[in-house]
C-alpha cells in the first residue's frame, strides 16, 4: 500500500526542525500531528512564519515529540500490508519521518519499506498529456492538505495511465 508523506519544517537548511508531519494512505487512513516542543518561532524562516504557522491548530493536533512518536508507531502498526512511503521531497521529509518512527532507538517498523519512493521521478515519467488533464494548484503548505493532494494526484495519474492505450 502506498502512503503519502508530507512535512512542514522551520527552514530549508540542515538545521531545520520538524513542525508537522502527515501520512495519507491509498485506503484513506490519515495520520497528522503538529509538534509542540521541537521548534521555536525564532527558528522559522519568514516564509514559514507567514504561510505555515498560521494554519496550525495545536489545540486539536498538537503533541509533544514523545507523544507523536507513539501515535505514529500506532498508526503504522494498524496496517497489515507493506507500506511504501511516497514523497515529493524525500530528501527533506524522509529524515523527519525516520527520526519520528525510530526515535529512542525503536526498531524500524517492519511493515514499512526502508526506502522512500520519490514521486518527482515518477511525475517526470508521466506523459505531458496525462499531466495536462490534472489540475495542479499551489500547495497549501499544510502537511495534511499537501499529503492529501499528493495522494489524489498520484491516484488520478495512475487511473489515467491504466486507461491509456
Amino acid at each position: 500500500m502506498k502512503i503519502f508523506l508530507d512535512c512542514e519544517f522551520t527552514q530549508l537548511n540542515r538545521d531545520s526542525k520538524l513542525i508537522s508531519l502527515a501520512l495519507v494512505s491509498e485506503s484513506g487512513k490519515e495520520f497528522y500531528v503538529e509538534l509542540t516542543d521541537t521548534y521555536a518561532v525564532e527558528d522559522c524562516s519568514d516564509f514559514v512564519i507567514h504561510n505555515v504557522l498560521p494554519q496550525l491548530d495545536h489545540s486539536l493536533c498538537g503533541q509533544s515529540r514523545r507523544e507523536a512518536q507513539a501515535s505514529l508507531r500506532r498508526f503504522l502498526g494498524s496496517f497489515a500490508e507493506e507500506l511504501e512511503v511516497c514523497s515529493d521531497a524525500p530528501h527533506w521529509d524522509w529524515g523527519f519521518f525516520c527520526d519520528l518512527a525510530c526515535a529512542d532507538h525503536q526498531p524500524w517498523p517492519l511493515q514499512v519499506v526502508s526506502q522512500p519512493t520519490n514521486l518527482t521521478i515518477l511525475f517526470n515519467q508521466v506523459s505531458a498529456e496525462a499531466l495536462e488533464q490534472v489540475v495542479l494548484v499551489d500547495p497549501p503548505h499544510h502537511a495534511l492538505l499537501d499529503a492529501r493532494m499528493l495522494a489524489e494526484l498520484c491516484m488520478a495519474l495512475a487511473s489515467r495511465l491504466v486507461l491509456s492505450p
